[in-house]
């Protein structure tokens, strides 16, 4: 096919589009003779991107840590995503979504290897400083980390494992969120009242988070694999890809999250070695005491009982 014959079929092809739409193709043709041509800063919003950092101290290393903060929530930007082509695929086959999994894990992978940057990329006394202009905010406030957990398994896997007994699938949203495993985090031990931080969180969000908690009960990702044919449901590959991603995601990434915490605030001999939220923050992020496991019936009884140690 020459030149010509290629551009009269694309022009067909044009043609057949804007049809189907009701539309004239001529009046869509006569407007790329205005369009600007497209470069990288536009097409990315580079100048905008660059524009949101902003720092609350003159100290250089608060600047490193908003960018990797913003990095993170643009990479579970990227995890929704993947999680969202799943949820929504029907007839969903086994190899496409063993590859949707793969990518969600590696973007883990990717987020798990960063802390790096944070680890070793901060002076510990500048961090020490700047930590204290972010008081009552903290990571736990991650709305799209939520929705990642909401997305991924049911309910009831995310309960504080106290109350398991007392909520199944029948249970009314409003009241499996008020017992989600990360209330605890925010409350005060012996009275149970919310703190600051997790009051201005659910105002935000809890709204949201409960239309996503409904929206993804039938269609998070243990739900597309139980909806699997049988033998579909033992295929190897995705089941190795289910058991990497629950273990990437709530073992590997938290315990390297956790290090780092330890690092700064427990082990620098500065500060009270409370977390910005004021959170038990180590029993809320270790997952030994939390129990987060998105597919426990993937996992064998030993595996679950040493679940993080």
């Amino acid at each position: 096919m020459d030149n010509n014959e290629n551009s009269e079929v694309i022009l067909k092809e044009i043609e057949l589009k804007y049809q189907a739409i009701n539309q004239k193709t001529e009046t869509h043709l006569e407007g790329l003779l205005w369009s600007k041509p497209i470069t990288y800063w536009d097409y990315i919003h580079t100048d905008a991107l660059l524009s949101l950092q902003i720092q609350r101290t003159t100290l250089p290393d608060e600047m490193v840590f908003i960018m990797y903060h913003q990095v993170n929530e643009l990479i579970f930007k990227m995890i929704l995503w993947e999680m969202n082509q799943i949820s929504y695929s029907e007839n969903i086959k086994t190899d496409f979504f063993t590859e949707r999994l793969m990518r969600i894990s590696r973007y883990f992978d990717m987020l798990t290897t960063s802390f790096g940057i944070m680890e070793d990329g901060m002076e510990v006394d500048q961090y020490m400083k700047f930590r204290n202009t972010l008081t009552p905010a903290s990571g736990f406030q991650s709305a799209q980390y939520r929705f990642i957990e909401f997305s991924s398994t049911d309910l009831i896997n995310l309960v504080d494992h106290r109350y398991r007994d007392s909520i199944d699938r029948n249970t009314p949203f409003e009241f499996a969120f008020e017992h989600l495993y990360w209330q605890a985090a925010g409350k005060e031990y012996h009275t149970g009242k919310k703190s600051f931080l997790l009051e201005e969180f659910e105002r935000k969000y809890k709204g949201m988070f409960l239309k996503h908690m409904e929206e993804y009960n039938t269609i998070n990702i243990w739900q597309k694999f139980k909806q699997l044919p049988d033998l579909d449901q033992k295929n190897s590959e995705l089941i190795k890809a289910m058991r990497h991603y629950d273990h990437t995601v709530n073992i590997t990434w938290v315990m390297q999250h956790l290090n780092v915490a330890i690092k700064y605030i427990d082990q620098s001999g500065k500060g009270n070695g409370e977390a910005t939220g004021g959170s038990d923050w180590k029993k809320y992020m270790h997952p030994k005491y939390q129990r987060r496991i998105f597919f426990p019936e993937l996992w064998s009884v030993d595996e679950l009982a040493h679940w993080g140690e």
